[in-house]
């Protein structure tokens, strides 16, 4: 049996994807991640003005084939490549095309390419697109969803430097086991309440105002953590922000109620037939199952990771601006997820990111000029991730960041006068009460900011240590006092 090659999402989803697909019966091996190198190499051996996804994936394809044929491995027998395709105005379409091109030119021309069609739900090549396979995939990928939420979640708020990434490893490979060798939701839900015990061991410090910044984009620029994207996620950390990232079961969310709209109109258009009707009362069962079996995952972690938004609600907020029926790229999502997040207050600055030359998210620009001067609170920078000028792009986000930095800082100053309390009596509290440094102590259901919210719903436990902290120094310096009283 060849071993299936894919990738790449982020190592958190390669990694439980693999073990899916395994779990079935598959050799299954992810590619590293992309690098600049990749870059380079997709840039030589594919048509010139593709976006950078094709360039990155074809690139590190090739240089991981490469490397194996110089270990003396006979790759074409032993590999197979796995890929996603769909069609509409975008160059998605063309990337099979892309793949087999540069393999070929690259000297591997008899390695087999295997597509799944996202649009119809279909396969072409080795692999099967059975419904085994697909919800296995499924459960792997919410998964990782919340594994992924999490990390963003504690990580800018913990004590020690690097802790985060080191549960996140840990439940990486628990998660692993279990998809790998059962698969049965019984035990996936308790392998989510053991990685919450091991995320309960991080110590944090959430009374720190961090803007949170939502990415958004086009689906492979704004998820990918590599290269592909200047690793902006963890750069934006370091330069203080939490970063909001969207959950890969968002998109496949996306997918189901979409195709289901879009037979809705078929009938209005076409008229009613059993397999139309069939098809609608089909997918939207599936998509009913899909959406409950995400908040069934995310409930064992005390609803810590973000529920998916309504595709409902994102349909109905871009049709103003955005005709949701025209598909391709991202669709309408960039264009919603922006509305979603300042008139809801779900950010406080969204970052789009863009391959170059996405022709779907250059629509969604020309629209989100109209959505900026119908929402003039909104923070909001586009970006084109073109593999080069990596340091003008961080700047433009750099001046955008301050700006979303200063506006958090006075939310939260805003309400620590509201609530009488100061910065140094909560950093006190903290420091003498383990419970406030517990990753899933309880935070307020209002508020954006992360530091509010902590403080509101805790505000009783922070005066009750501030308190015991004041009293245990009234003592200590009532004993040292009557000691020096007592020398003199």
């Amino acid at each position: 049996m060849k071993t299936i090659l894919f990738g790449s999402l982020t190592p958190i989803h390669d990694k439980l994807i693999e073990a899916a697909v395994e779990h079935l019966g598959y050799n299954a091996e992810p590619l590293p991640q992309p690098d600049l190198e990749a870059l380079r190499t997709g840039r030589e051996l594919c048509n010139k003005g593709m976006c950078n996804p094709v360039y990155f994936t074809v690139g590190n394809l090739i240089n991981f084939l490469k490397k194996q044929a110089q270990k003396g491995v006979n790759v074409e027998e032993k590999y197979t490549f796995v890929t996603i395709g769909a069609c509409g105005p975008c160059r998605f379409g063309m990337y099979e095309m892309e793949y087999k091109k540069a393999l070929e030119l690259a000297g591997f021309k008899n390695l087999k390419v295997s597509l799944l069609n996202q649009t119809t739900f279909s396969a072409e090549g080795e692999i099967k697109l059975t419904w085994k396979l697909i919800y296995s995939l499924m459960k792997a990928i919410m998964v990782a969803d919340i594994i992924r939420d999490l990390g963003y979640k504690i990580r800018p708020y913990e004590l020690r430097k690097g802790e985060t990434d080191e549960i996140i490893k840990k439940s990486t490979e628990i998660m692993f086991g279990i998809i790998k060798n059962s698969g049965r939701i019984k035990d996936i839900l308790k392998g989510l309440k053991q990685i919450k015990t091991l995320f309960s061991e991080i110590k944090v410090n959430y009374a720190v105002a961090r803007p949170v910044v939502s990415v958004i984009g086009e689906f492979w620029v704004q998820t990918t953590e590599s290269d592909g994207n200047y690793h902006i996620h963890h750069w934006l950390e370091e330069e203080g922000a939490e970063v909001k990232v969207e959950p890969v079961s968002g998109w496949i969310d996306y997918q189901l109620y979409t195709e289901r709209e879009k037979t809705l109109m078929e009938i209005k258009v076409k008229g009613l037939s059993f397999n139309r009707i069939k098809k609608v009362i089909f997918l939207a069962g599936l998509q009913e199952f899909y959406r409950n079996l995400f908040e069934t995952l995310r409930h064992t972690v005390k609803e810590r990771v973000d529920t998916l938004a309504s595709q409902k609600l994102l349909w109905n907020l871009a049709r103003e601006y955005y005709d949701p029926l025209v598909t391709g790229g991202e669709g309408h999502l960039e264009v919603a997820k922006h509305i979603y997040n300042v008139k809801f207050r779900k950010a406080h600055m969204t970052l789009s990111l863009k391959p170059f030359g996405c022709m779907p998210s250059t629509q969604s620009d020309g629209v989100q000029s109209k959505v900026m001067s119908d929402y003039p609170e909104t923070i909001f920078v586009s970006v084109e991730t073109s593999g080069d000028s990596e340091v003008n792009v961080k700047s433009r986000i750099q001046m955008k960041l301050q700006e979303a930095k200063e506006i958090a800082v006075e939310e939260f100053q805003k309400a620590l006068t509201e609530i009488n309390v100061t910065r140094k009596e909560i950093n006190r509290a903290i420091k003498t009460n383990r419970n406030l440094q517990n990753p899933f102590v309880k935070l307020d259901r209002k508020g954006l900011l992360t530091a509010e919210r902590f403080v509101r719903a805790n505000i009783r436990e922070i005066k009750r240590s501030i308190h015991h902290t004041d009293k245990r120094r009234e003592k200590k310096w009532m004993l040292s006092t009557l000691k020096k009283w007592q020398k003199s």
